[in-house]
């Protein structure tokens, strides 16, 4: 038997909505994707409008694509006062688990508009007699 003053779990308490703070704030930082899927092939869509196709890493390993990259300040406005700004600079990283049909060694990806999609082909199914008619042998 377990004994449990009121005490006990006052600081687990004040401490469970910090716990997992750091994840949700890096989930609110990294750059919005989508995921889709269709007969052929599945694709990956992510928004990185001012990232350049050099400062964008993909690789695909052991059933998991990982897209990381860097989104850089190019330009600095000597006397300007800023009031605010809402623009995003930094590293990210973003992984995605394939499904077992997707033939990541066929993947590719292509940037347009400052969106990248990335896109993984399914493989083949092998096609199975689904019914057959069997012989009983007398002996």
């Amino acid at each position: 038997m377990v004994e449990k003053s009121d005490h006990a779990g006052l600081w687990p308490s004040l401490y469970d909505p910090f716990r997992h703070f750091g994840a949700k704030l890096a989930d609110w930082l990294n750059p919005a994707t989508e995921a889709s899927g269709n007969d052929d092939a599945y694709d990956i869509s992510m928004e990185l409008p001012g990232v350049s196709d050099e400062d964008i890493e993909l690789i695909v390993e052991d059933g998991v694509v990982t897209i990381r990259g860097e989104k850089k300040t190019h330009e600095e406005k000597k006397g300007d006062t800023w009031y605010f700004s809402e623009r995003q600079y930094g590293a990210f990283r973003r992984s995605f688990r394939l499904p077992e049909d997707a033939d990541g060694a066929k993947a590719s990806a292509a940037m347009k508009d400052g969106v990248l999609h990335v896109t993984v082909p399914k493989k083949a199914l092998e096609k199975r007699d689904t019914s057959r008619r069997i012989e009983i042998s007398r002996s």
